[in-house]
């Protein structure tokens, strides 16, 4: 991983460095696997030869194990630029024989009726990379799986830079694809009494809205709040995504009034409204393996037991693309939307003016945001904005668009500081997740659709 940036990391590695040293035996200490910081080409033979020792489990799987464990530790131990070369190592020279495979094939193809299936076995045992076997050693470490988790993460941070790396980018994603499989998850009610580790793992890892101190966290987990988060069995105090919710009348239009500190504590016994309006991933190493949609549906479900009497189930959601669609959209083609005449007339550099106050200026950007939720595309048709593709996706109408709702300086920076509610109504939200995914259908609700119609 790389150099610790926060207290997080640093525990972590510091963590695993003693786990792993306590799983090694007397005799597997005496083989030292002695590594420069920065992984000199010498020390190059000398990772190989104690990777393929791993991979061969000369010794039996158990001694197989305790060399994976050092060399875990090692790999901790290695600089920034000693860790890429290792990756480097692993990707360069631990990938599928091609010849193999291509010999497999040939004998696949000629094999007789009979044997051909065991021509296929051992094909597809010639594709999967030798790596993939060290990875699965490395899961069977105590707390291994958080290594590779926060080892993809890495990897994400460094292939654009190291296009190679990819390839074991992907293996490592489908290992943990199925690894994190959503029925192996447990859900989990956070509250002010969990334990201080995981309270504080939600400062740290909370990205919609910043939590400002320990006083806003208890504010945030009161009895008319909720936080619930997903956690693996092998991770039993990393969260790996969570939901905030707050239990209201109505449709929240301000995410600021909904974390004030010093509002009364809300009547949950009259609320008739469940507001998402934090969703935050913990785990940088799972992007792109999806939690959240089963996250909001079994959370739903759960509100629903505990308060019977809450009708609707809806977000508090920013826009996070709002901002940058206005700036990479030439001036001519945001000057034909609706609303986008004014809108282009007041950007410099593709940049809004300081001050929104401005009646013409906040019904055109109202106007035009519309439009970007309801009609901006991407390539491949899904909409453009990033968060209203995951509601849509999960079956959620487009419900109210709210003025000013995050006054906060990043709430400004990325989307003039407007916040949308997307409705979840839960006999329909199968129905208009299939449409959306089958033909780009976006629900609106009638309020919603008004200002595309101005």
């Amino acid at each position: 991983m790389p150099s610790p940036s926060n207290n997080f990391l640093g525990k972590t590695i510091t963590h695993l460095r003693d786990i792993w040293r306590d799983a090694t035996d007397f005799r597997a200490r005496r083989e030292q696997l002695e590594l420069s910081a920065e992984l000199s080409e010498k020390d190059e033979a000398t990772l190989r030869e104690w990777i393929d020792h791993c991979l061969e489990e000369r010794g039996g799987e158990v001694a197989a194990r305790v060399r994976a464990a050092t060399l875990g530790r090692s790999y901790l131990d290695l600089s920034d630029e000693g860790q890429l070369r290792f990756l480097k190592i692993l990707a360069a020279h631990y990938d599928t024989d091609n010849a193999a495979v291509e010999a497999g094939i040939a004998t696949w193809q000629q094999a007789s009726p009979a044997h051909r299936p065991q021509a296929a076995q051992q094909l597809r045992e010639l594709l999967e990379p030798p790596r993939m076997r060290l990875l699965r050693l490395f899961n069977e470490l105590p707390q291994g799986i958080k290594f590779l988790v926060d080892m993809r993460a890495q990897i994400l941070a460094l292939r654009n830079q190291h296009p190679e790396l990819r390839p074991l980018e992907g293996d490592l994603k489908n290992l943990l694809r199925s690894w994190f499989d959503v029925g192996l998850l447990q859900l989990e009610q956070i509250r002010w009494q969990s334990s201080a580790e995981v309270l504080e793992k939600l400062i740290e890892y909370e990205a919609v809205h910043a939590i400002q101190s320990w006083d806003d966290l208890k504010n945030r987990l009161d009895s008319d709040r909720r936080c619930f988060a997903f956690f693996h069995p092998n991770m039993p105090s990393e969260p790996l995504i969570f939901v905030e919710v707050a239990l209201v009348n109505g449709l929240a239009d301000n995410v600021q009034a909904l974390l004030d500190e010093s509002a009364p504590v809300g009547n949950i016994e009259q609320a008739d409204t469940a507001i998402f309006y934090s969703i935050s991933n913990a785990q940088r190493g799972l992007a792109g393996i999806s939690f959240g949609n089963f996250l909001i549906k079994r959370v739903v479900k759960e509100l629903q037991h505990d308060f019977p009497q809450l009708r609707q189930f809806a977000t508090l959601s920013p826009i996070p693309g709002l901002t940058r669609w206005l700036k990479r959209t030439a001036p001519e083609e945001l000057a034909a939307l609706p609303g986008g005449s004014i809108v282009a007339a007041q950007l410099t550099d593709g940049q809004l003016p300081e001050s929104l106050e401005n009646d013409e200026l906040q019904a055109a950007l109202l106007q035009l945001t519309a439009h970007y939720l309801a009609v901006a595309e991407r390539k491949g048709g899904t909409a453009a904005d990033p968060v209203t593709h995951f509601h849509l996706s999960n079956g959620a109408e487009i419900a109210q668009l709210n003025w000013m709702a995050d006054g906060s300086a990043n709430g400004l920076k990325q989307s003039a500081g407007m916040m949308v509610n997307y409705l979840y109504d839960l006999p329909k939200i199968e129905e208009r997740s299939e449409a959306y995914s089958r033909d780009g259908t976006r629900t609106l609700s009638s309020g919603f659709k008004s200002l595309l119609s101005k």
